[in-house]
Parts: structure tokens; sequence; C-alpha cells
């Protein structure tokens, strides 16, 4: 275990504290995020993973950086999956598109809350009983099986745990009110579908944390390490939703690459966990190779998909400006019965 230094956990806490209070200031008021406000956050997101990157490098050194980085690298991929299951839940409950950022932040605040607690009850496991790493690596081959074979399991908003018990808990109407999560309807206080929302966006991230738990846990058992990266990766997914909003369907080979990198890191956890119990002679994934595979994997799909657009989908623009250009329908057919009509006129002039 790394001994981080106290003002180091600090200024992690205190950078997450300052920014969320500087993104719910500057999202009080309900408005539809545009691509370049999720450009200008997205960019504010990465921009200080990485800051916090160099200061993992200077102060902990290169091997804690690596680790961190290709932690934030993997979990940043992963999150991926989220978004596709964002845009289900809000398409479930019609959520009006001013309204999603809140829904986000509080979902934000929830995952930062439950990764925290299974990433440290996973490290407490993985530092007393090693043998739990094979576990790990079963799961991580059964998600890259389920993606291989596109039989990823379909999130039901409607019927998910989370909002089946609020519903318990107390009533739920029909109408949103606002960003508000409740209101008060014949003197008792019901919940808005805002709140049942934000339910829902808690359940998928409990589904998640199921592979990306065990993921991370490949690239570093410390807890500092594990959480930061964790924590700044998923800071940065309300941006990431707004910015691909709509473009999600043309990454269509990063589910493979997912997959991939799910195997990869599966692999990684079975010699991990063989040099350690087995014989450590066995040799073990270096982090540096690590994110070299993550990073080639991302670009590679990312690529291929730009390129080889999904069936219903317009070529890049560069395929398009290539291709011959087919006639011009509406300017040949006004000339064709332009010339026709002329000719039934002379005739009818005409006789002879």
């Amino acid at each position: 275990m790394l001994e981080v230094p106290l003002w180091l956990w600090g200024a992690f806490a205190a950078t997450v504290v300052v920014s969320l209070a500087v993104d719910l200031l500057a999202h009080r008021t309900a408005h539809v995020i545009g691509f370049k406000e999720a450009a200008a956050w997205s960019g504010l997101w990465v921009g200080l993973a990485l800051i916090f990157a160099g200061v993992v490098f200077l102060v902990l050194g290169t091997t804690a950086g690596t680790e961190y980085t290709t932690a934030w690298l993997l979990e940043k991929s992963l999150s991926v999956d989220n978004l596709f299951v964002f845009a289900v839940i809000f398409a479930y409950f019609k959520v009006p598109r001013a309204y999603q950022h809140r829904v986000l932040f509080f979902g934000v605040m929830g995952a930062l809350v439950f990764r925290g607690i299974f990433l440290s009850l996973g490290v407490a496991v993985v530092s007393r009983f090693t043998a739990v790493l094979f576990a790990f690596a079963a799961i991580l081959f059964y998600s890259t099986y389920k993606l291989l074979k596109n039989e990823e399991d379909s999130f039901d908003p409607g019927k998910s745990f989370a909002l089946r018990l609020l519903r318990k808990i107390i009533p739920v109407r029909d109408e949103y009110a606002g960003m508000k999560f409740f209101v008060k309807e014949a003197g008792k206080r019901v919940a808005t579908p805002l709140l049942a929302v934000v339910a829902a966006i808690e359940a998928a991230d409990l589904v998640f944390a199921v592979d990306s738990v065990p993921a991370v846990l490949a690239v570093s058992d410390d807890a500092f390490i594990v959480y930061t990266s964790n924590a700044f990766a998923i800071l940065g997914l309300r941006a990431l939703y707004f910015l691909l909003a709509g473009l999600l369907d043309r990454f269509h080979y990063l589910n493979k690459g997912l997959a991939i990198i799910l195997s990869f890191i599966g692999v990684k956890l079975i010699l991990q966990a063989s040099h350690k119990m087995i014989s450590s002679s066995i040799p073990e994934i270096p982090s540096p190779i690590s994110l070299a595979v993550i990073v080639v994997v991302l670009a590679a799909s990312v690529v291929l998909s730009l390129r080889r657009p999904a069936p219903g989908h317009p070529a890049p623009a560069a395929q398009q400006e290539n291709a011959p250009s087919p006639p011009d329908a509406a300017t040949e057919a006004p000339a064709l019965d332009k010339g026709t009509h002329a000719e039934r006129e002379q005739r009818r002039d005409d006789p002879l």
C-alpha cells in the first residue's frame, strides 16, 4: 500500500467539493446543455484529472502515476456503457432535456458514495484473499462474452429494485414539478418523477459497478489510486453524456473494443493472482503495457467506427465528397417537361 500524505487526500477532497459546488452553481437554473457547453465542461474535467495525474507522478512516483492514469482511462472507457443506459432512462421517463443535468448531478453524487464503499470492500477483500482475483477475472470474461455476442442485459428502468423500493417508501406522482424532487399534494409529501429517475440512475450504476470495480482492482489494489481515478472519471460523466448525445450509435465498434479491454484485464488478473499464489516466476503485466493496450484499443475502436459507419448512418464527409454525384433529377425533369410542352404547343399552333 502506498503511503499517501494526508495533504494529498485533502487536496483531492477539496478539488472534488469545489468542482461540484461550481458545477451546481453554474447549472442552478434549468437549461438545455448544448454541444459547446458540454465540450467546455468535458475539457475542464479531463484537465483536472490529468493535472491530478501529474501531482500523483510527482508525489507518489512513476508507478503510482501510471496506475492512476490507467485506472482513470479504463473507468472512463467503461463508463460509455452507462451513457447508453442514461439515454434509455431519460427516454423511459420522458425527462425534459432541461432537467437532465440536475438528475445526473445527484446521480454522480450517489455514485461517488457507493463506488467508495464498493472499492473499499474490494481492496480489503483482495488484500486478504488473493484467490478472489480469479472470481473477478471470471466476471470480466463473462462480460466479454456478453459484449461479443450482443447479449448485454437490457435495463428496464421501470423494474429496477431502487425504483420499486422508492415507490414503497413514498408515493410518486406522474407529473414533473420543475426541478423539484418533492411536492405536497393534499397535505402529503409525494415524490416527483425526477426523484424516480435519480433512483433508476443509481440502480444502473450499481449494475455497472459489477464490471468496473473488478477491472480497476486489476490495475491497482491501493485505495487512493482506485478511488481517485474512479472519482475523476465519474465527475466527467455528465459532460461526456451531453457531448456525445445523439452520437452514441455511431461508435458501433466501441463495444467490441471494450470486450477486448475486459478480456485483457481478465488475463492480467489471472497472471497477477497466479504470480502471488502459485509461483513468482509467472510474469505479471506491467501497468505501462496495460495503459498502452487500453489507449490503442480505444483509438482503433473509434477510428474504425468513423471509417466504417453502421448501416443506417451516413458515411463520413470525406467519403461522401469522393462519391460520384448522382444526376440532379430536380433540374433535369423541368427541362424535359419544358421541351415536351414546347413541342406540344408548336404542334397545336402549327398543325402542318
